[in-house]
């Protein structure tokens, strides 16, 4: 027997170990909570689902990039009939919608991250639909500081996998006031000076330009007892730093906006333009430093 049948004969084996001593009772779960996966597919369904993914992520796999196949599964997943018919404006169905948007960004990013980080579950706090004060409905992306284990790349892609999910729901964008803005811009000062540094320090112009461009909300929970001067604005649950929200726009959309310009138009998606000038700035630094 090859070493890796020995390891695949011993892990069955302490599986069956482990589902005897659940089946006994003497714990809440009755089953072994990790289910076994041989391969991506597999990962990403047992990690975030949803059931049935497996089979689909395979069959795209062979003629498409990995990226590719988290945004055509996100997709997929929120124009379903049942989704489409949602209406939002219904209190019922607008959860349907809802859900459905959480479900296809933690299975993208289950798929981008290759279903072996802790971020697609806890990086993740939810996904809402909102309103803007206009009355149009756009997506907010709720981030904890867990997604910095997906890494800046899959971090940024998160928040353009977001935006695409919007459109294909048929959401409006994200339209920040100056306030909102601003909070932004006091946020990542105040994550640099009362917390730790960011892997990229963005100057107020550019956290500024992501904030007013990016089309879905990149928002949070509290994740530090510092607390902001831009205080109780309607749409901004809580007056603390959200770090995880700061990860995904700085060391996320900015740090690596060549990236996700590059993805944005292969997906022939609009209103992601504005990145150009931060590639040229990051361009010119970098030979500037040569």
């Amino acid at each position: 027997m090859g070493y890796f049948e020995t390891l695949e004969a011993g892990t069955a084996q302490a599986y069956e170990v482990a589902k005897k001593a659940r089946k006994k009772g003497h714990d809440i779960e009755t089953e072994p909570e990790i289910p076994l996966a041989k391969n991506l597919a597999e990962r990403v369904e047992g990690l975030v689902g949803p059931p049935g993914v497996a089979a689909r992520i395979k069959s795209m796999e062979e003629n498409m990039s990995r990226e590719e196949v988290s945004f055509q599964v996100a997709k997929e997943i929120v124009t379903s009939d049942e989704v489409l018919k949602a209406d939002v404006g219904n209190k019922d169905q607008y959860k349907v919608k809802e859900e459905a948007a959480d479900q296809a960004l933690r299975t993208a990013l289950s798929i981008i991250t290759e279903g072996v980080v802790a971020a697609p579950l806890e990086g993740i706090a939810r996904v809402a639909i909102k309103r803007n004060f206009d009355q149009t409905w756009y997506l907010a992306v709720y981030f904890t500081g867990p997604i910095r284990s997906a890494g800046g790349t899959a971090s940024a892609l998160a928040v353009l996998v977001g935006d695409y999910i919007r459109r294909s729901m048929g959401l409006d964008a994200y339209k920040p006031t100056d306030g909102e803005i601003e909070r932004y811009v006091e946020e990542a000062e105040l994550y640099e000076s009362e917390v730790t540094n960011l892997q990229y320090s963005p100057s107020p112009d550019e956290v500024r330009a992501a904030a007013k461009n990016i089309p879905v909300e990149v928002t949070g929970e509290p994740t530090d007892q510092v607390e902001v001067s831009h205080r109780d604005l309607e749409r901004v649950e809580t007056n603390h730093l959200r770090g995880g929200a700061l990860l995904a726009m700085v060391e996320g959309v900015i740090q690596k906006a060549p990236k996700v310009l590059k993805y944005a138009k292969m997906l022939n998606m609009e209103g992601w333009d504005w990145l150009g000038d931060l590639s040229k700035t990051k361009k010119s630094d970098k030979d500037d430093e040569t």
